[in-house]
């Protein structure tokens, strides 16, 4: 028969503009149609005023696009942020851990730039980018983005589709109370998974502090350097990461139990200490999951230095020419 063609995607005359909004800091950076960086990464102060966004990124993304060093015509901007979001709408309904409610983001920064925008929820948009660079049988199944960071987002897939439920809402675990005593989330319920679990819960636990919002906020020191410390052989850094450890066991007990994944792909600051934190997510797994099987799924760690969420950024603008469209 005829020799096969190969086709490959041209990526060295487009662009597309991501950007990851988060509530420590928001992220720009201008990358080829597979996520690739084509330029340096602009970091911004997130603003309290959700008001302030769009004219803060619509002049950082000008400034970026007019530089002489960026080749090719850009396709759009991507949007990934943590929170629920109206992807038919590009609204974001509300965002707990930015303390933002009803914010257009799409129409106001199309008007602003020029480009076609696409807004997604950020773990969202990183198990997209996960499905987007795998495209394999390692697409098949059930597969979960779990980032712990400012908050805990869970990210869902079945079988190459993403789920996003009746309001795309789907995969909202770090919103249920692991205790209803425990802290007070940004959310206005107490004990979630992401009051015991996120970056703000690990800081407030080493330094002693309220873990109720928004007490978290900022924090005195950061993961990385507590688990630095930890590797350096402080005790009292590994008991607070062994604790964090124990309660990110128990949130994904929970995702487990409900989606049974063959794949969990981790991502956020404890994945800095990710050695010394797994032997406990495994041991609290085993005692929490139904069948031996579920606490050895495979966990998939992937370092905040790949830029999960900026990769989902861009394949929210790259992914719906090339896949079906509720993918997309």
């Amino acid at each position: 028969g005829r020799k096969p063609q190969y086709l490959f995607l041209e990526t060295r005359q487009r662009c597309v503009v991501a950007v990851d909004i988060s509530a420590s800091r928001t992220l720009v950076q201008v990358s080829d149609l597979l996520g690739h960086p084509l330029g340096p990464l602009e970091e911004l102060q997130t603003p309290a005023d959700a008001n302030e966004i769009v004219p803060l990124l619509a002049a950082c993304i000008t400034t970026i696009l007019a530089d002489k060093d960026v080749v090719g015509e850009c396709l759009g901007i991507g949007i990934s942020i943590a929170g629920l979001v109206d992807t038919e709408r590009g609204r974001l309904l509300r965002a707990p851990t930015l303390g933002w409610v009803d914010v257009s983001l799409r129409d106001p920064l199309q008007d602003a730039t020029g480009l076609p925008v696409v807004v997604e929820n950020n773990v969202k948009a990183s198990v997209l980018a996960q499905l987007w660079a795998v495209r394999s049988t390692a697409a098949e199944g059930p597969v979960v983005f779990v980032n712990a960071s400012d908050g805990v987002g869970v990210g869902i897939a079945l079988d190459g589709q993403l789920v996003r439920g009746a309001r795309n809402g789907a995969g909202e675990f770090g919103h249920i109370p692991l205790s209803m005593d425990g802290p007070l989330c940004g959310c206005g319920l107490r004990g979630c998974w992401e009051t015991y679990a996120s970056v703000g819960a690990t800081v407030a636990r080493y330094l002693g502090r309220s873990a109720s919002w928004p007490d978290t906020n900022p924090p005195g020191i950061t993961v990385s350097e507590i688990a630095a410390r930890a590797h350096d052989g402080e005790a009292h850094a590994i008991e607070v990461l062994e604790q964090t450890a124990a309660y990110l066991a128990r949130g994904l007990s929970m995702v487990i139990k409900a989606v049974q994944p063959a794949r969990i792909y981790m991502s956020g600051e404890i994945t800095d200490a990710w050695d010394l934190v797994l032997p406990t997510v495994r041991r609290v797994l085993r005692e929490l999951t139904l069948v031996p099987e579920d606490a050895e799924i495979e966990i998939v760690v992937v370092p905040l230095a790949e830029q999960p969420r900026l990769r989902g950024a861009a394949a929210l603008v790259t992914s719906p020419a090339f896949a079906a469209p509720i993918v997309a």
